[in-house]
């Protein structure tokens, strides 16, 4: 039966999302749900599930709401659906990462933080809002902070930079280094844990046939000390495994705290994720 926009049932569906913002939990709900092509299956559960196209559930940790709060809000004969990803379970060492948006496929949900659950955010399910009515919510996020910090981490995965293949190509001698000393208990492991974030900026422009890279490195504070070694050194050897080659004629690279950045150089440049280069062949993730 479709409900109408005054029923008393309707009513009871808006009641009852009326508290619940992006970032919220459905922690008693254990369940995911995705289409797979069965007869083609990439994962273990949709190559049980039969042939042909399948819905496939699997389980998972619980789910987070990652529809804007607004829409949310909204009558649900208006914006009947909602958005939610699974909780999963990363290592300790990976929250760290995902906190500083260094791990965009996943996002911090503060409440969770501590228990080593995050959002998943390759995998978005929708959902009408009356099955959600029917759910026990849990904040997620408390403060404002918080609530602006996952949206962040959502509105990152959508909108990460899709690198050149050369520049892809000319990268991983750089992003190998990053990846194994970054949890080493070592003064550059420390130097690397301290980094807010790597951010990348070509000029002209990535499409440019001469192109001059200059990476950022930013770290949390300008006054963080490894044991008297300076942050020049580490950058020195940083950028010898970044040579200029091809198109990539000229390559600088930065020490600087985000308060000595310009709002320009920011909005005109993209973060370096450790865990993917995105290509158009997927070489990378």
């Amino acid at each position: 039966m479709f409900l109408e926009p005054h029923s008393p049932e309707v009513q009871r569906i808006d009641a009852a999302l009326s508290s619940w913002q992006q970032g919220d939990l459905a922690l008693g709900e254990g369940w995911f749900t995705y289409v797979a092509d069965a007869s083609n299956a990439l994962t273990p559960e949709s190559a049980q599930a039969g042939e042909g196209l399948q819905a496939v559930t699997v389980a998972v940790e619980g789910l987070v709401v990652v529809t804007q709060s607004c829409d949310v809000a909204r009558s649900c004969c208006k914006r009947p659906f909602i958005e939610v990803a699974p909780l999963v379970q990363v290592l300790d060492a990976e929250i760290v990462d995902i906190a500083r948006g260094h791990r965009p496929a996943y996002a911090i949900v503060p409440a969770l933080k501590a228990l080593g659950l995050v959002a998943d955010l390759d995998r978005v399910m929708t959902v009408e809002k009356a099955v959600v009515a029917s759910w026990t919510r849990s904040a997620g996020c408390v403060t404002d902070q918080e609530r602006r910090d996952f949206a962040r981490a959502l509105a990152r995965k959508r909108a990460r930079a899709a690198f050149p293949d050369d520049f892809v190509e000319f990268t991983p001698n750089l992003l190998n280094r990053l990846k194994k000393k970054h949890d080493k208990d070592s003064d550059e492991g420390r130097a690397l844990r301290a980094l807010r974030e790597i951010r990348v900026r070509a000029a002209p422009s990535w499409s440019a046939s001469h192109v001059q890279v200059t990476f950022w490195f930013i770290p949390e504070s300008d006054d963080v000390d490894f044991e008297g070694r300076e942050w020049n050194e580490y950058l020195a050897a940083w950028q010898k495994l970044i040579a200029a080659t091809g198109r990539f004629t000229a390559i600088d690279g930065v020490v600087l705290p985000l308060e000595d950045l310009t709002a320009k150089d920011y909005v005109t440049s993209d973060p370096l994720d450790l865990d993917h280069l995105s290509t158009r062949q997927g070489r990378a993730r």
